[in-house]
Protein backbone atom coordinates (compact mmCIF):
# COMPACT_ATOMS: atom_id res chain seq x y z
CA UNK A 1 0.00 0.00 0.00
CA UNK A 2 1.29 3.46 -0.94
CA UNK A 3 2.26 6.00 1.69
CA UNK A 4 -0.41 8.53 2.65
CA UNK A 5 0.92 11.92 1.57
CA UNK A 6 -1.99 14.17 2.67
CA UNK A 7 -4.80 13.74 5.15
CA UNK A 8 -7.43 16.07 6.59
CA UNK A 9 -9.37 15.05 9.68
CA UNK A 10 -12.72 16.77 10.31
CA UNK A 11 -11.39 20.17 9.21
CA UNK A 12 -13.69 23.05 10.16
CA UNK A 13 -13.13 26.77 9.60
CA UNK A 14 -15.44 29.35 11.17
CA UNK A 15 -15.39 33.14 10.98
CA UNK A 16 -16.81 35.76 13.35
CA UNK A 17 -19.05 35.60 16.38
CA UNK A 18 -21.95 34.29 14.30
CA UNK A 19 -19.81 31.27 13.42
CA UNK A 20 -20.12 31.51 9.67
CA UNK A 21 -18.58 28.29 8.44
CA UNK A 22 -16.26 28.35 5.43
CA UNK A 23 -15.61 24.62 5.98
CA UNK A 24 -17.48 22.08 8.06
CA UNK A 25 -16.09 18.64 8.92
CA UNK A 26 -14.04 18.01 5.77
CA UNK A 27 -12.07 14.73 5.83
CA UNK A 28 -10.09 13.00 3.07
CA UNK A 29 -6.71 11.48 2.30
CA UNK A 30 -4.41 11.07 -0.71
CA UNK A 31 -1.79 8.40 -1.24
CA UNK A 32 1.56 9.22 -2.80
CA UNK A 33 1.08 9.79 -6.53
CA UNK A 34 -2.67 10.31 -6.15
CA UNK A 35 -4.81 13.25 -7.21
CA UNK A 36 -7.98 14.88 -5.98
CA UNK A 37 -10.11 17.82 -7.15
CA UNK A 38 -12.17 20.11 -4.94
CA UNK A 39 -15.20 21.03 -7.03
CA UNK A 40 -17.72 23.78 -6.35
CA UNK A 41 -18.80 27.33 -7.03
CA UNK A 42 -17.23 30.47 -5.56
CA UNK A 43 -17.65 30.56 -1.79
CA UNK A 44 -17.81 26.79 -1.39
CA UNK A 45 -14.61 26.63 0.69
CA UNK A 46 -12.22 25.24 -1.93
CA UNK A 47 -9.51 27.90 -1.58
CA UNK A 48 -9.83 27.94 2.22
CA UNK A 49 -9.18 24.18 2.24
CA UNK A 50 -6.10 24.64 0.09
CA UNK A 51 -4.72 27.37 2.36
CA UNK A 52 -5.26 25.19 5.44
CA UNK A 53 -3.43 22.30 3.77
CA UNK A 54 -0.48 24.61 3.09
CA UNK A 55 -0.44 25.84 6.69
CA UNK A 56 -1.27 29.41 5.62
CA UNK A 57 -4.30 29.54 7.92
CA UNK A 58 -5.24 27.38 10.91
CA UNK A 59 -8.52 25.48 11.07
CA UNK A 60 -10.98 26.20 13.86
CA UNK A 61 -11.18 22.46 14.46
CA UNK A 62 -9.60 19.39 12.95
CA UNK A 63 -6.08 18.49 11.86
CA UNK A 64 -4.03 18.29 8.68
CA UNK A 65 -1.10 16.01 7.96
CA UNK A 66 1.41 16.44 5.13
CA UNK A 67 4.17 13.91 4.46
CA UNK A 68 3.21 12.03 7.67
CA UNK A 69 3.57 15.15 9.87
CA UNK A 70 0.74 17.02 11.59
CA UNK A 71 1.07 20.71 10.77
CA UNK A 72 0.02 21.77 14.28
CA UNK A 73 3.00 19.86 15.70
CA UNK A 74 5.81 21.19 13.48
CA UNK A 75 7.92 24.30 14.00
CA UNK A 76 8.53 27.07 11.48
CA UNK A 77 11.68 25.53 9.99
CA UNK A 78 10.07 22.10 9.63
CA UNK A 79 7.02 23.71 8.00
CA UNK A 80 9.30 25.48 5.52
CA UNK A 81 10.95 22.14 4.77
CA UNK A 82 7.55 20.58 4.08
CA UNK A 83 6.61 23.45 1.78
CA UNK A 84 9.84 23.06 -0.18
CA UNK A 85 8.48 19.72 -1.38
CA UNK A 86 5.30 21.43 -2.65
CA UNK A 87 4.36 23.59 -5.61
CA UNK A 88 1.57 26.15 -5.30
CA UNK A 89 -0.43 27.98 -7.96
CA UNK A 90 -2.55 30.66 -6.24
CA UNK A 91 -5.88 31.72 -7.69
CA UNK A 92 -4.90 35.35 -8.39
CA UNK A 93 -2.38 35.65 -11.25
CA UNK A 94 -1.98 39.38 -10.62
CA UNK A 95 -1.01 39.03 -6.96
CA UNK A 96 0.89 35.76 -7.24
CA UNK A 97 4.04 36.94 -9.04
CA UNK A 98 6.73 39.58 -8.36
CA UNK A 99 5.79 42.34 -10.86
CA UNK A 100 9.31 43.76 -11.38
CA UNK A 101 11.00 40.48 -12.39
CA UNK A 102 11.23 39.04 -15.87
CA UNK A 103 9.38 35.80 -16.55
CA UNK A 104 12.61 33.80 -16.39
CA UNK A 105 13.63 35.45 -13.10
CA UNK A 106 10.19 34.74 -11.62
CA UNK A 107 10.33 31.06 -12.60
CA UNK A 108 13.90 30.51 -11.33
CA UNK A 109 13.26 32.35 -8.03
CA UNK A 110 11.87 29.21 -6.26
CA UNK A 111 15.14 27.42 -7.08
CA UNK A 112 16.96 30.03 -5.00
CA UNK A 113 14.43 29.94 -2.17
CA UNK A 114 14.49 26.13 -1.96
CA UNK A 115 18.30 26.05 -2.35
CA UNK A 116 18.10 23.87 -5.44
CA UNK A 117 20.35 24.15 -8.49
CA UNK A 118 20.17 27.69 -9.93
CA UNK A 119 22.95 27.30 -12.46
CA UNK A 120 22.65 25.91 -15.96
CA UNK A 121 20.40 22.92 -15.20
CA UNK A 122 17.83 24.94 -13.26
CA UNK A 123 17.73 27.78 -15.78
CA UNK A 124 17.41 25.36 -18.68
CA UNK A 125 14.51 23.62 -16.97
CA UNK A 126 12.80 26.99 -16.42
CA UNK A 127 13.26 27.86 -20.09
CA UNK A 128 11.83 24.51 -21.19
CA UNK A 129 8.75 24.96 -19.01
CA UNK A 130 8.13 28.50 -20.25
CA UNK A 131 8.59 27.47 -23.90
CA UNK A 132 6.17 24.55 -23.50
CA UNK A 133 3.57 27.06 -22.27
CA UNK A 134 4.01 29.52 -25.12
CA UNK A 135 6.29 31.99 -23.33
CA UNK A 136 9.28 32.16 -25.70
CA UNK A 137 12.75 33.66 -25.35
CA UNK A 138 11.70 37.05 -26.72
CA UNK A 139 9.27 37.33 -23.80
CA UNK A 140 11.01 35.63 -20.87
CA UNK A 141 14.10 37.89 -20.89
CA UNK A 142 12.83 41.24 -22.08
CA UNK A 143 9.42 41.69 -20.53
CA UNK A 144 8.60 42.27 -16.86
CA UNK A 145 5.76 40.37 -15.20
CA UNK A 146 3.72 43.57 -14.92
CA UNK A 147 3.53 43.66 -18.74
CA UNK A 148 1.96 40.20 -19.13
CA UNK A 149 -1.76 39.45 -19.42
CA UNK A 150 -3.63 37.44 -16.80
CA UNK A 151 -3.56 34.30 -18.95
CA UNK A 152 0.17 34.61 -19.54
CA UNK A 153 0.76 35.11 -15.82
CA UNK A 154 -1.14 31.90 -15.08
CA UNK A 155 1.20 30.03 -17.40
CA UNK A 156 4.23 31.60 -15.76
CA UNK A 157 2.86 30.63 -12.32
CA UNK A 158 2.50 27.01 -13.45
CA UNK A 159 6.11 26.97 -14.70
CA UNK A 160 7.20 28.55 -11.39
CA UNK A 161 5.30 25.88 -9.41
CA UNK A 162 6.79 22.98 -11.40
CA UNK A 163 10.40 24.15 -11.77
CA UNK A 164 11.43 22.58 -8.43
CA UNK A 165 9.91 19.22 -9.49
CA UNK A 166 7.56 19.14 -6.47
CA UNK A 167 6.29 15.97 -4.84
CA UNK A 168 2.89 17.61 -4.32
CA UNK A 169 1.21 20.36 -6.38
CA UNK A 170 -1.56 22.61 -5.06
CA UNK A 171 -3.37 24.25 -8.01
CA UNK A 172 -6.15 26.79 -7.40
CA UNK A 173 -8.16 27.38 -10.61
CA UNK A 174 -4.93 27.40 -12.69
CA UNK A 175 -6.69 27.57 -16.09
CA UNK A 176 -9.43 30.14 -15.38
CA UNK A 177 -7.99 32.77 -17.78
CA UNK A 178 -7.00 30.42 -20.62
CA UNK A 179 -8.69 29.88 -23.97
CA UNK A 180 -9.41 26.32 -25.14
CA UNK A 181 -6.04 25.71 -26.82
CA UNK A 182 -3.77 27.07 -24.09
CA UNK A 183 -5.91 25.42 -21.40
CA UNK A 184 -4.99 22.01 -22.81
CA UNK A 185 -1.29 22.98 -22.77
CA UNK A 186 -1.58 23.56 -19.02
CA UNK A 187 -3.66 20.42 -18.47
CA UNK A 188 -1.22 18.24 -20.40
CA UNK A 189 1.78 19.64 -18.53
CA UNK A 190 0.14 18.97 -15.15
CA UNK A 191 -0.93 15.47 -16.24
CA UNK A 192 2.59 14.70 -17.44
CA UNK A 193 4.09 15.53 -14.05
CA UNK A 194 1.32 13.57 -12.33
CA UNK A 195 2.06 10.49 -14.43
CA UNK A 196 5.69 10.74 -13.31
CA UNK A 197 4.64 10.47 -9.66
CA UNK A 198 3.67 13.97 -8.54
CA UNK A 199 0.65 14.09 -6.22
CA UNK A 200 -1.98 16.73 -6.99
CA UNK A 201 -4.66 18.74 -5.20
CA UNK A 202 -6.68 20.71 -7.72
CA UNK A 203 -9.39 23.35 -7.21
CA UNK A 204 -12.02 23.99 -9.90
CA UNK A 205 -15.68 24.80 -10.50
CA UNK A 206 -15.65 22.73 -13.70
CA UNK A 207 -16.54 19.02 -13.55
CA UNK A 208 -15.08 18.41 -17.01
CA UNK A 209 -11.74 19.90 -16.02
CA UNK A 210 -11.78 17.90 -12.77
CA UNK A 211 -12.25 14.69 -14.77
CA UNK A 212 -9.44 15.65 -17.17
CA UNK A 213 -6.90 16.19 -14.39
CA UNK A 214 -7.85 14.36 -11.17
CA UNK A 215 -8.71 10.77 -10.32
CA UNK A 216 -11.02 11.58 -7.41
CA UNK A 217 -13.27 14.51 -6.60
CA UNK A 218 -14.86 16.14 -3.58
CA UNK A 219 -17.88 18.34 -4.29
CA UNK A 220 -18.18 21.18 -1.78
CA UNK A 221 -21.18 23.44 -1.17
CA UNK A 222 -20.98 26.15 1.48
CA UNK A 223 -18.10 24.32 3.11
CA UNK A 224 -19.89 20.95 3.34
CA UNK A 225 -18.90 17.77 1.52
CA UNK A 226 -21.84 16.91 -0.74
CA UNK A 227 -20.39 14.02 -2.68
CA UNK A 228 -17.10 12.20 -3.21
CA UNK A 229 -15.87 9.61 -5.67
CA UNK A 230 -13.97 9.06 -8.90
CA UNK A 231 -14.38 12.07 -11.18
CA UNK A 232 -15.76 9.99 -14.08
CA UNK A 233 -18.86 8.78 -12.20
CA UNK A 234 -19.27 12.20 -10.56
CA UNK A 235 -19.65 13.70 -14.03
CA UNK A 236 -21.60 10.88 -15.70
CA UNK A 237 -23.88 9.82 -12.84
CA UNK A 238 -24.05 12.51 -10.12
CA UNK A 239 -25.90 11.57 -6.94
CA UNK A 240 -26.28 14.80 -4.96
CA UNK A 241 -28.76 17.39 -6.31
CA UNK A 242 -26.02 20.04 -6.27
CA UNK A 243 -23.68 17.84 -8.32
CA UNK A 244 -26.59 17.22 -10.69
CA UNK A 245 -26.96 20.98 -11.12
CA UNK A 246 -23.23 21.39 -11.79
CA UNK A 247 -23.37 18.63 -14.40
CA UNK A 248 -26.48 20.08 -16.04
CA UNK A 249 -24.76 23.46 -16.36
CA UNK A 250 -21.99 22.02 -18.56
CA UNK A 251 -22.15 22.82 -22.31
CA UNK A 252 -23.38 19.85 -24.34
CA UNK A 253 -24.86 18.95 -27.72
CA UNK A 254 -28.56 18.32 -28.08
CA UNK A 255 -31.36 19.27 -25.74
CA UNK A 256 -30.09 20.87 -22.53
CA UNK A 257 -30.73 19.11 -19.23
CA UNK A 258 -33.22 21.04 -17.17
CA UNK A 259 -32.87 21.08 -13.38
CA UNK A 260 -35.71 22.82 -11.61
CA UNK A 261 -34.69 24.62 -8.46
CA UNK A 262 -36.79 26.29 -5.80
CA UNK A 263 -35.75 29.28 -3.76
CA UNK A 264 -36.79 28.93 -0.15
CA UNK A 265 -35.94 31.36 2.64
CA UNK A 266 -33.28 30.02 4.97
CA UNK A 267 -34.03 30.52 8.68
CA UNK A 268 -31.30 32.18 10.78
CA UNK A 269 -28.84 29.79 12.45
CA UNK A 270 -29.86 27.03 10.03
CA UNK A 271 -28.58 23.59 11.06
CA UNK A 272 -29.90 21.52 8.18
CA UNK A 273 -28.73 20.69 4.67
CA UNK A 274 -26.93 23.71 3.17
CA UNK A 275 -28.49 23.06 -0.25
CA UNK A 276 -32.05 23.10 1.14
CA UNK A 277 -32.99 26.57 -0.25
CA UNK A 278 -32.37 25.48 -3.87
CA UNK A 279 -32.94 21.72 -3.83
CA UNK A 280 -35.85 20.42 -5.96
CA UNK A 281 -36.06 17.32 -3.74
CA UNK A 282 -36.06 19.05 -0.34
CA UNK A 283 -38.34 17.74 2.40
CA UNK A 284 -38.81 18.09 6.14
CA UNK A 285 -35.98 15.60 6.68
CA UNK A 286 -33.57 18.18 5.30
CA UNK A 287 -34.02 20.33 8.41
CA UNK A 288 -31.33 18.02 9.84
CA UNK A 289 -27.83 17.88 8.39
CA UNK A 290 -27.40 14.65 6.37
CA UNK A 291 -24.23 12.68 7.13
CA UNK A 292 -21.94 11.47 4.38
CA UNK A 293 -23.14 7.98 3.43
CA UNK A 294 -21.03 5.44 1.53
CA UNK A 295 -22.64 4.28 -1.72
CA UNK A 296 -20.76 1.39 -3.30
CA UNK A 297 -16.99 1.04 -3.21
CA UNK A 298 -15.92 4.59 -3.97
CA UNK A 299 -18.93 6.90 -3.73
CA UNK A 300 -20.21 8.86 -0.76
CA UNK A 301 -23.08 11.33 -0.70
CA UNK A 302 -24.63 13.58 1.95
CA UNK A 303 -28.31 13.53 0.98
CA UNK A 304 -31.43 12.03 2.57
CA UNK A 305 -32.50 10.72 -0.85
CA UNK A 306 -30.15 7.80 -0.16
CA UNK A 307 -31.24 6.96 3.40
Amino acid sequence: MKEEIVSAENVTLAFGKEKNYALSGVSFSIQRGGSIAFIGESGSGKTSMLRILLGLIEPTRGRVRLFCKYLDEVGDEELREIRRACGYIPQDPFGGLPPTLTALEAVTEPLVITRLNVKKTGRERAKELLSSLGIGETLWNRKLIQGFSGGQRQRIMLARALVTDPKLLFADEPTSMQDASTRMDLVNLIRGHHRRGMSLIFVTHDLLLAKAIAERGIVLYRGHMCETGHTGPLLKDPLHPYTMALSAALPRLGKPIEIKTKRRPLPPHWKGCPYFPLCPYASDRCHALPPLKKIGDDRSVACFLYF
